[in-house]
């Protein structure tokens, strides 16, 4: 129940609490921008460049439904301090990094980190502000992440370019202490008062085993070879932990998934949406800077405004489509996002060596167009399609498959790119063939997410 009647407090609430997700978001795009000059310092391979990503997005598949059900029975405020300060520590020694191996283990405290403040900070709003204010302060929370992904390129463009690599991971430090100087004295505690307080320590045990084995799965294939024992035992073992996972809770009363989620049409529609979303993004995010850099020669303070015209997009149309979905409901907004996530994908098949400037900003403003329409309006038709009562648990089950989406997408993807550019020994033609993998799955998702839509018109609004 909302403990906090000051709107004066409300405010400060919402910005403290905005500023610990934004810090999460920033962390994501930032990162992408600094892997040319971490490969330059480490003398890194793909392969090894590919794990700083991979790591933070199986920490964030592992542990996203276990960090909320957490955050629910112990306290949401409590858990996000815990979060923001081990994200803190994290980042410090992630700057401090001396070898690869080292960084990435900073990864993934960061990534564990990060599903506290992914979870928990909506919570906490939605805790905050009664329902008639509900809608409006999230939308100004997830115009707040989204502004987080657009400011991560540039300012991580300029940051390598003045300073070093280093200082993408150092700039959190001081955003996580104005955000705990905030929130501690204006935070109210809040739980889940239909809770058992129990925690089901099986059933979370057995998912971190197996989304961890899928996702080794998935990012070591490409090293050890998608037929390799290694790789087929992973995938075995991660489908015997899944079948457990599903017998366990099956016979719960305080699940961590409730499986009849997947019999929910416009849930289902939501997971394809958001799925296939991070599939492309997850792809197209890691290979974009590389080939700014490895293609056009575009040095540190290039690569991060070269990328604004997706996440700039992002921004300014978030907000725009939001008020749309209000009125008109998620369903052309998701349409028109895969539609321009095809172009995309097919403009930047066709780069080459010489590109001009305009060929690609086009495609990656469509991307940031097709990725605006699709984050938004996912979320709110995952939320609402069940009571307000299961929102947390929707989110956590919709935000996990988003996960696995990306690091599938990024499995995949990049062992397209490694079998076409070493064949051709040519960067570009591994990028325009995980391109035309991109247009492909954006394809079937626009196809899945039309046929869903039209066989729910009488309950999910539409146009």
């Amino acid at each position: 129940m909302n403990n906090i009647t000051s709107d004066k407090q409300k405010i400060w609430v919402l910005i403290g609490i905005s500023i610990a997700s934004f810090v999460g978001c920033i962390d994501f795009t930032i990162v992408n921008t600094a892997l040319p000059a971490i490969q330059r310092e480490f003398h890194s391979s793909i392969g090894e460049l590919q794990w700083i990503i991979n790591i933070f997005i199986l920490a964030l598949s592992a542990f996203m439904v276990i960090a909320g059900r957490i955050a629910d029975v112990y306290g949401r405020r409590t858990i996000l301090y815990i979060g923001m300060v081990v994200f803190g520590l994290s980042s410090l020694f992630a700057g401090l990094a001396t070898n690869m191996l080292f960084l990435i283990l900073c990864r993934l405290l960061q990534g564990i980190s990060c599903t506290i403040l992914y979870t928990a900070t909506g919570a906490i709003v939605s805790n905050t502000f009664p329902v008639t204010q509900r809608g409006k302060a999230m939308g100004i929370l997830f115009g707040v992440n989204a502004l987080g992904l657009a400011v991560g390129p540039v300012l991580g463009g300029f940051i390598i370019g003045a300073l070093s690599w280093r200082w993408v991971f150092f700039v959190n430090i001081p955003l996580v202490i104005l955000s705990l100087a905030i929130c501690i004295p204006n935070v109210a505690e809040s739980k889940n008062s239909h809770d058992n307080n129990k925690i089901d320590i099986a059933g979370a045990v057995i998912l971190v085993f197996a989304l961890s084995s899928l996702v080794l799965a998935f990012t070591q294939a490409n090293t050890y070879g998608w037929t390799s024992i290694i790789t087929l035992g992973l995938f075995s073992f991660a489908l015997l932990m899944l079948i457990a996972f599903y017998i366990v809770e099956g016979k719960l009363a305080e699940p961590i998934i409730k499986f009849d989620l997947f019999t929910n049409r416009k849930f289902i529609t939501s997971i394809v949406a958001t799925f296939s979303m991070a599939f492309f993004y997850c792809v197209a995010f890691f290979l974009m800077p590389l080939y700014l850099h490895d293609i056009r020669g575009d040095n540190d303070y290039l690569i991060g405004i070269m990328l604004l015209p997706v996440t700039g997009t992002i921004a300014v149309i978030s907000p725009i489509i939001g008020r749309y979905v209000d009125r008109r409901g998620p369903r052309n907004p998701l349409l028109i996002g895969f539609v321009f996530f095809a172009l995309s994908a097919i403009l930047q098949a066709n780069f080459s060596m010489s590109d001009s400037l305009l060929h690609v900003i086009l495609a990656f403003i469509c991307m940031g167009v097709g990725w605006a329409c699709i984050l938004g309006p996912s979320t709110v038709l995952a939320l609402s399609s069940l009571p307000e009562s299961s929102g947390a648990l929707a989110m956590g089950a919709s935000w996990t498959l988003h996960n696995i989406g990306g690091v599938i997408g990024l499995g995949v993807g990049l062992a397209v790119f490694y079998a076409r550019s070493s064949k051709t020994h040519s960067f570009i033609m591994g990028y325009r063939s995980s391109m035309w993998l991109l247009a492909a799955v954006s394809i079937l998702a626009l196809l899945v997410v039309y046929r869903n839509f039209a066989k729910n018109s009488g309950t999910i609004k539409e146009l």
